[in-house]
């Protein structure tokens, strides 16, 4: 969660009706505004005088003269630190889960997971799933393409597919395919990766391989990188048109800048590492991410990580101008963490 920010009791309410009423205007507040909406009856004159303190610590801001006041980035970090923990809704979570169970491979739950993000908060939606450092051979499959190149596909047990197409020097028959997948899938299933290279490796060198038809055909394949499946996570993000239309107070260039980063999934990876470091199933939310990037400076990222079956982590998120609306924000991101963690590997 944000860092802590200590306030009298009257002086956070008030900070955080301005907070309230910016998010959903995205207008100066003034101090009569305040008042009306009050059931104390205090006056609007008293409402400034603890506007104007609010101001002498850092918390609000005047943009003219004769305008109400804005909250800054330590107003944000205040407000959030009120927002309990959103209630799960079973029939919102079987909703999600219901739509998840619809695409079968790990990818495309990460983009249907984005995608869905993106349409509950109307601000960026990301998801990404980290493979197992150790992950564990599920089943391999060959499949014959035109001009000697074989699609290799590997499943590893943590639910990811990896894709390769090769070009062979020398052409393989389907039933030579099928024949070394076999030995694969028979002889390796539920393996961790590197033993089965280890393994792979002694047997191909040994001399009475030279003898084997069928470690012959697969030396070949094992050359072009057979189980050479790297960990690179999968990520997705949706929704990057939503930030077009807001006031971010950026230059030409440094909206560029902007979305230049976002279409980095190593820096959308990075930016997940750094801020969603709570202990696994907590929220967490930063209130501006200059420290990330200067024209990420007006926005706040909300999320959550995950463990799964097979050893995958996944991490949900949501990035949105600093005044979303963070409630709701708070809800989807639960909702879907829940969601994503209960899917079989």
């Amino acid at each position: 969660m944000a860092k802590r920010v200590s306030l009298a009791a009257r002086n956070s309410e008030i900070l955080h009706a301005i907070v309230r009423s910016y998010i959903a205007t995205g207008e100066p507040v003034a101090s009569g505004a305040v008042s009306a909406r009050r059931r104390d009856g205090l006056s609007a004159a008293s409402v400034r005088n603890v506007m104007a303190d609010l101001c002498e610590e850092g918390y609000l801001a005047q943009p003219h003269t004769s305008a109400g006041r804005v909250p800054t980035q330590k107003a944000f970090q205040s407000y959030v630190q009120t927002l309990a923990r959103a209630r799960v809704l079973a029939e919102e979570l079987h909703r999600l889960r219901t739509e998840l169970h619809q695409v079968t491979t790990m990818e495309a739950r990460v983009e249907r997971s984005s995608h869905m993000l993106t349409e509950m908060t109307q601000s960026v939606g990301i998801a990404a799933a980290i493979p197992a450092a150790s992950q564990e051979l599920d089943q391999v499959e060959l499949l014959s393409l035109p001009d000697r190149r074989v699609l290799m596909i590997v499943v590893t047990r943590d639910g990811m597919v990896h894709n390769r197409v090769v070009a062979l020097d020398e052409p393989l028959a389907a039933g030579d395919l099928q024949s070394i997948r076999n030995y694969i899938n028979q002889n390796f299933a539920g393996w961790l990766l590197a033993s089965v290279h280890q393994e792979l490796k002694r047997r191909l060198e040994q001399e009475s391989a030279a003898y084997d038809a069928l470690l012959k055909r697969l030396t070949q394949l094992y050359a072009k990188g057979l189980l050479d499946v790297g960990l690179l996570p999968e990520i997705h993000m949706e929704g990057a048109s939503y930030l077009i239309g807001l006031d971010l107070h950026l230059t030409q260039e440094k909206l560029r800048d902007l979305f230049r980063t976002l279409e980095e999934k190593k820096r959308i990876l990075h930016l997940l590492d750094r801020f969603l470091e709570e202990p696994n199933g907590e929220l967490a939310i930063q209130v501006g991410l200059a420290d990330v990037n200067p024209s990420m400076r007006e926005l706040s990222l909300i999320g959550i990580s995950v463990s799964m079956e097979g050893g995958l982590s996944a991490k949900i998120a949501v990035l949105g101008p600093m005044r979303m609306n963070y409630e709701k924000a708070i809800s989807a991101v639960l909702h879907m963490g829940q969601a994503f963690q209960s899917l079989p590997a």
